[in-house]
């Protein structure tokens, strides 16, 4: 299949990487002569910034251009500082920078410069073509807008755009400054007035040099023509601002300064028709105030080519593209136009009631009943994560202790792609992984052996994983019974579980349709994974396992690595302070039928009794004919409830 693409700005340019990736024949066709350079300086979210990083999947050191930027401050113009926050991490990149670093991911020949869109031939309702003004035609069998806030495209498919009225304007610059940049490297730096409708602020793009920029009502001043009426303006707008915004203005260059008149537009009904769909600033504008450009048309790009990726049909693609992507840009345009308001309006907004003018990192989506009280935990694991193996105890007590308070969603982190180029936590081999594993358990008492690592070793986590996925699809509650006898027979029978005959068993003594989960890998199950591991990219974990505890407020706490129980408690009871523990039943069998198998630990653990008294307990339920052993080796044993009393 062939996608041409009109626009080779971020947006276009990351499309067509990661469909070349996925192999499709990819054609980019870009208005300017070169690669496009215009434009300053902007924040890219942590969420676009997964995206870039995760191009770079051949192990070649590159580093991301820009700055890391981790705080926000907002002050008076009288420097009376407002507001002070901590930031999820943001790059502040020079555009240039980042379209030469996205054009070294993507061969030359892939992109044709000098191609001003005109319109498109249709062959039965269909675009076959893409005519340029230059006369020139591009074929192909899928056609992506992604020609930026003014498309030419957009204007072809749905008619002449009604954009907002402008009511503020905004000056952009670059200049180097960095006596102030070395006080606060890493900070967004915000002046705001109280009674008029002005701003400026200013962000460090590297150790020298920053953006900065200036937003006015456009009721304030006319503005006047080229550089000396932008410098004009901020220079009699701004004449009361701090040292900090006199400083940047002499020492700024206005010839390259840029004036943004700032708009958007409402939500498109779709962002597509036939064959021809639109991406980034195309499809959806929202105002600068929240900096969401960049990253959506990222995340844009990442939707769009995964979808097209797993969908055969592409108007079943787009159409797709348009349920999961139309939610969030209209919260951004909406979140934008508010901004505005607020911003026009600067006495009406009590100070205790200022947000920060960017996008917020997205957490799972949650929406509890709303009577519901529970606590949501998302847990990303992995089927051979010797740390998660280790935590089923303090897991599996929060469950039995205060199961009506937590629920748990189960995610997969995608531990091991596969070996080629692979390091983590200092592993990059199975042999390294077998001695991690010995050093794990010695650590705690949970059975766990090395073997798998030296006799037949895992080339990859993901076909497990995306196992779990199928067995999610027919029922969440014996997915996890499935996973669990995964790691049995990985931690305890040193199986090599990527085998299909091993998940079909599995899936069988879960109580799964076994033989629909082998279907299911090669189809849903599959996307259902990658959705993991964008969440998990999206999420910035990178640690496995990481547990995120979310009320029904949308307040989160995070929880990574191994942790004592205590810890799990601590994080509970700081949203529901009166939760209460339940106590284990004196009849010990009770656990087993909570839990369809325990190791020894895992029962010493639950019912509170030290290890030999376990052991004692656990041969009386044995000789009583109560449980059995599933498995018993030198490794340890797994015991459940005897069959023939369920």
């Amino acid at each position: 299949m062939k996608v041409v693409i009109i626009g080779g700005g971020i947006g276009g340019i990351t499309t067509g990487i990661l469909l070349l990736k996925n192999g499709f024949e990819v054609c980019i066709c870009e208005k300017e002569n070169g690669i496009p350079n215009k434009g300053n300086a902007f924040l890219m979210h942590s969420e676009g910034l997964a995206i870039v990083s995760g191009l770079n999947d051949k192990g070649i050191k590159m580093q991301l251009p820009g700055n890391k930027i981790d705080s926000f401050m907002q002050l008076r113009p009288n420097d009376t500082i407002v507001k002070y926050q901590k930031l999820d991490p943001w790059q502040c990149i020079r555009r240039a920078d980042l379209i030469a670093f996205l054009y070294s991911f993507i061969p030359s020949n892939k992109i044709k410069y000098n191609k001003v869109f005109s319109h498109f031939l249709y062959r039965r309702d269909k675009a076959i073509a893409a005519v340029f003004q230059n006369g020139e035609i591009e074929f192909g069998d899928v056609f992506i807008g992604a020609d930026g806030a003014n498309s030419a495209v957009r204007e072809y498919l749905f008619g002449k755009t009604n954009f907002t009225a402008t009511e503020v304007k905004e000056f952009v610059g670059v200049t180097s400054c960095s006596e102030l940049i070395i006080q606060n490297p890493n900070l967004f730096k915000k002046f705001v007035s109280k009674d008029k409708a002005i701003s400026f602020g200013y962000i460090p793009t590297s150790a020298t040099e920053l953006v900065w920029f200036m937003q006015f009502g456009t009721d304030l001043m006319h503005q006047k023509e080229g550089p000396n009426g932008i410098k004009e303006i901020c220079i009699n707008l701004l004449k009361d601002f701090p040292e900090d915004v006199q400083t940047i203005l002499n020492c700024n260059d206005f010839s390259t300064s840029y004036t943004w008149n700032t708009r958007d537009f409402d939500l498109l009904p779709t962002f597509h028709k036939k064959n021809v769909v639109l991406i980034g600033d195309a499809g959806h504008l929202a105002l600068p105030f929240t900096s969401a450009g960049t990253t959506n048309a990222l995340k844009d790009a990442l939707s769009i080519s995964r979808l097209l990726t797993s969908n055969k049909n592409p108007q079943n693609a787009f159409k797709a593209f348009y349920d999961e992507r139309a939610p969030e840009v209209k919260e951004h345009t909406l979140m934008g136009r508010d901004l505005k308001r607020k911003f026009l309006n600067p006495s009406e907004e009590e100070e205790d009631d200022i947000k920060i003018p960017l996008i917020e990192k997205q957490l799972p989506a949650f929406n509890p009943k709303p009577n519901y009280k529970k606590v949501h935990i998302l847990y990303f694991t992995d089927p051979i994560c010797s740390t998660c193996w280790q935590s089923q105890p303090q897991l599996r007590k929060l469950k039995l202790e205060y199961g009506d308070y937590i629920e748990i969603e189960y995610c997969m982190g995608g531990l091991l792609p596969s070996w080629d180029n692979f390091n983590r936590g200092g592993i990059t081999n199975p042999a390294e992984a077998a001695e991690h594993w010995r050093q794990v358990a010695a650590e705690e008492n949970m059975p766990l052996s090395p073997n798998v690592w030296l006799e037949n070793p895992i080339p990859s986590s993901y076909p497990p994983s995306i196992a779990f996925k199928a067995a999610q699809m027919q029922d969440t509650d014996k997915a996890i019974i499935f996973l669990r006898r995964l790691n049995e027979m990985l931690f305890l029978e040193s199986k090599n579980i990527i085998e299909n005959v091993l998940l079909y068993n599995a899936a069988f003594e879960a109580g799964l349709d076994a033989a629909r989960l082998l279907r299911d890998l090669e189809g849903k199950a599959q996307q259902l994974f990658e959705a993991d591991l964008e969440l998990a990219t999206k999420l910035q974990i990178s640690i496995l396992p990481t547990f995120i505890f979310t009320d029904k407020f949308n307040n989160s706490k995070i929880l990574e690595e191994y942790q004592h129980y205590e810890s799990f408690e601590k994080t509970l009871f700081s949203f529901i302070p009166f939760a209460q523990k339940k106590t284990v039943k004196n009849d010990l069998k009770s656990l087993f039928k909570v839990f369809p198998t325990l190791t020894t630990k895992e029962f010493s653990f639950l019912a509170d009794v030290q290890t030999e008294e376990a052991e004692e307990l656990l041969d009386n339920l044995y000789n009583e004919g109560i449980i059995v052993q599933q498995l018993k080796n030198q490794i340890g044993v797994v015991w459940k409830l005897n069959p023939d009393l369920v």
